[in-house]
């Protein structure tokens, strides 16, 4: 018997691009090209959006202007801004400029968290509980989510057990995680997987396990992400045109397009708040941008089917 949850009527999808997109493209995109991107898409119907993060300029310069971005982002009315945060002083820097949320990285690879935070898996939940002192200290509402990346496998180690990724969610959330989401940062995953890892995590997060993120690396990015729908999950995060990736998986495509994404929630009836026209229009505008980068997708090859109008999405 099919005890599964019932599809949803909504799911909300956060534009990562800005952040997630674009740090992996070498050459920096301007502040203005980056305000026009956040303007359009909020005017496609976008209301989650991960404009950035605060890291040293040094390290990732692409992402420099967070906090300019962060303030445009903030006069923009129910739209809600997000920011990647990977230590104590990003998230110092996060609770001043009055982002709505930070995301707190943490891998459950032993191996990938030592390459990209240089600490372990460990070592970051200590760093959440002060990060979440700080921000009670500080009388900030910012909320705390914290992305596990290399839930489903990583490229560095190799299998990740599912019990040490449900081991490291239960620390989290006592150290202080306002909520959880769960990463196939390398294209690993498959949607059995995808469905057994998911149930297992809202069992002991219930409702406080709220995203998805997927990359499309060896094209199972869109069925992951209905298998995470089917245990219940209606928050997904996706990059316009599919870009961005992961510095340790090679030959990444990158994430699932917004664009793919949106359609299928809309051909299935699940309402997305999203205008194609407009977001396909805003998908033509920054491939100009970013002239010469690889673009992934396959919407916007194809155009919508006869048996849906643009406006079945917009609902």
């Amino acid at each position: 018997m099919n005890t599964a949850p019932a599809l949803p009527q909504r799911v909300s999808i956060r534009e990562v691009g800005l952040r997630d997109g674009l740090q992996s493209i070498a050459a920096v995109m301007p502040t203005a090209h980056k305000l026009q991107w956040i303007r359009r898409a909020y005017d496609a119907g976008q209301r989650e959006i991960e404009v950035g993060s605060f890291v040293p300029a040094r390290l990732l310069p692409q992402l420099a202007d967070t906090a300019e971005l962060v303030a445009f982002a903030k006069t923009l009315p129910g739209l809600t801004t997000s920011v990647l945060v990977p230590n104590l002083k990003g998230a110092e820097r996060a609770i001043e400029s009055g982002a709505h949320l930070m995301l707190l990285p943490i891998s459950a690879s032993h191996a990938h968290s030592l390459a990209n935070l240089r600490k372990t898996p460990d070592e970051v939940v200590a760093e959440i509980a002060r990060i979440r002192d700080l921000r009670d200290a500080s009388g900030s509402a910012i909320r705390i989510e914290v992305g596990f990346s290399t839930a489903f496998g990583c490229t560095l180690q190799g299998r990740v057990e599912p019990a040490e990724v449900l081991r490291l969610l239960q620390a989290v959330l006592d150290a202080g995680a306002d909520c959880v989401g769960l990463a196939d940062t390398v294209g690993y995953a498959d949607p059995e997987m995808v469905r057994a890892l998911f149930e297992q995590a809202l069992a002991i997060a219930g409702e406080r396990l709220n995203c998805g993120h997927f990359h499309d690396t060896r094209g199972m990015g869109i069925a992951n992400v209905y298998a995470a729908l089917q245990t219940g999950i209606t928050r997904f995060d996706a990059c316009l045109a599919g870009i961005g990736g992961c510095p340790h998986a090679p030959g990444a495509s990158g994430n699932v397009a917004s664009e793919d994404l949106a359609y299928m929630f809309a051909s299935m009836g699940i309402q997305t708040g999203i205008d194609f026209d407009k977001l396909m229009a805003l998908r033509g505008q920054v491939a100009g941008w970013l002239e010469g980068e690889s673009l992934h997708g396959t919407l916007w090859r194809a155009g919508l089917p006869k048996t849906m109008r643009p406006s079945a999405a917009t609902a």
